[in-house]
């Protein structure tokens, strides 16, 4: 039995499983380890100054995902930001056409290869988004990448599976297996958490706000 198994048996109506529930991200958030969190954003603003792409890659809803944080990254930071220079991020998860044609001409564990060897260029860096992390096209994206010499920045949960290896950096949601809504929310509360940072690291008011407080010490 699964966490989230354990507290739907122990709650006694929708409002306690609620409270359960909250409990529980709230435990997992706490264990999250904050210097690889750091250390992914690190990766994310060496890209960004070099001008390389992020590409980012999942299945089911960490597709949703990688679309999502795709977004972030890309034009919710560059509108937000005020910055006349966007980070150039793509999900590999988006073009139903190629995805689909990948698929049924090489197998769907090639889906997200393949089109890395279209557009990947040295520097670029790739997420892969895994509760598993071991899903077969996000391991076999994650092994080109690295045979390239590139940096692999991994979502992982339950054990963390072959990306937890195979990853750079990898921040790990530590659950049982099976615990996907969990881990799923928790790699989208990451995603805003790192593009709230990039705006405000890019942005006018970020850097208003830091001239000021450094006025204010130099003043002391």
């Amino acid at each position: 039995m699964n966490n989230i198994e354990r507290i739907f048996s122990e709650s006694v109506g929708p409002e306690d499983f609620a409270e359960k529930y909250l409990d529980y991200l709230t435990a997992l958030f706490r264990k999250l380890d904050k210097n690889k969190i750091a250390q992914f954003i690190y990766e994310l603003e060496d890209a960004y100054e070099k001008g390389n792409t992020i590409f980012i890659a999942g299945n089911g809803g960490s597709a949703a995902t990688a679309s999502h944080m795709a977004n972030d990254f890309g034009m919710d930071v560059l509108k937000k930001s005020g910055s006349d220079k966007a980070f150039k991020a793509l999900s590999l998860t988006d073009n139903t056409s190629l995805i689909t044609a990948i698929a049924n001409d090489d197998g769907y564990e090639n889906i997200f290869v393949n089109q890395l060897k279209i557009h990947y260029r040295d520097g670029d860096k790739l997420i892969v988004i895994s509760a598993s992390g071991n899903s077969p096209n996000v391991v076999a994206a994650a092994n080109w990448v690295k045979s390239k010499g590139g940096k692999v920045l991994g979502l992982t949960g339950f054990d963390g599976g072959k990306l937890k290896d195979i990853c750079d950096v990898v921040i790990h949601v530590d659950t049982k297996r099976g615990e996907y809504g969990p881990v799923e929310d928790i790699h989208t509360i990451i995603d805003h958490l790192v593009a709230n940072w990039l705006q405000y690291k890019l942005g006018k008011i970020f850097s208003s706000t830091y001239k000021k407080k450094e006025m204010e010490q130099n003043a002391k």
